[in-house]
Parts: structure tokens; sequence; C-alpha cells
């Protein structure tokens, strides 16, 4: 990123950086408490909404509304099923699957930083 970018990051908080700068470009696309754990889940393969739900304590409407928003992004994708009953599973697509190897360096971090938590225990680290 240039100088005038960082500066119209700095002064706009990145807003008209969308498209342009990655950092401000996933930021916006990962929005939402819960992007990257569904992410997580639907890194192993398609999974139904009542499954998602069953790994997550999250409320059925939050979760709805995030897969909607990551189905809009493009990220995830909404299959139905009209063989038979009515069934739907949500599976990442193309860019989506891409994201496996930045929730593999969360993993390793987020390993690393409980170790850290571990290591500090009673030090003020919040």
């Amino acid at each position: 990123m240039d100088t005038q970018a960082a500066q119209r990051v700095a002064h706009d908080g990145g807003a008209d950086l969308f498209g342009v700068c990655p950092f401000v470009t996933s930021q916006s696309v990962l929005q939402g408490k819960w992007a990257i754990l569904i992410l997580h889940h639907l890194a192993e393969g398609p999974l139904r909404f009542n499954e998602l739900l069953r790994r997550m304590d999250v409320a059925q409407g939050t979760l709805s509304k995030q897969l909607k928003n990551l189905e809009h992004e493009g990220l995830v994708r909404r299959i139905v099923h009209a063989d038979g009953p009515l069934r739907v599973e949500y599976e990442l697509t193309d860019i989506g699957l891409k994201f496996r190897g930045v929730l593999d360096a969360i993993e390793a971090w987020g390993n690393d930083y409980i170790e850290f938590l571990r290591t500090h225990d009673g030090d003020d680290v919040r």
C-alpha cells in the first residue's frame, strides 16, 4: 500500500479501499463474530444448517444471517437438494476453499496464544 492509500485508511477507516487493500477487503468480508468459525466447520465439507447449529453455540437467526452474508460475499454456497425431502446444505465455494490455509494459520496462532495465556497466568494480558 502506498503512502497516499495509507493516509486515506487513517482518515476514513478504509471504506473507499474495499476491493483495493487486501486487509480492508478481508476485514469487510469476514464481518461477524461467527464468520471464521463457520468457515472452519465448512472447510471439513458440506453441512446442513442444523448440523452447523449443533456444532456452534449460536442462535438460529444469527447463524442464518451470518450464512447469508457469507453467501453474499461469495465464500459459501447454499445447495438445495430437491430429490426426496427438501434438504439444504452449505459448502465453501472455490474462493472460500482458498481460506483453508488462513484457517490453519489462525489455528496455529490460536494455539500459541493459548500457551502464552497459560504461561502468563495471573498477568494482566486482557
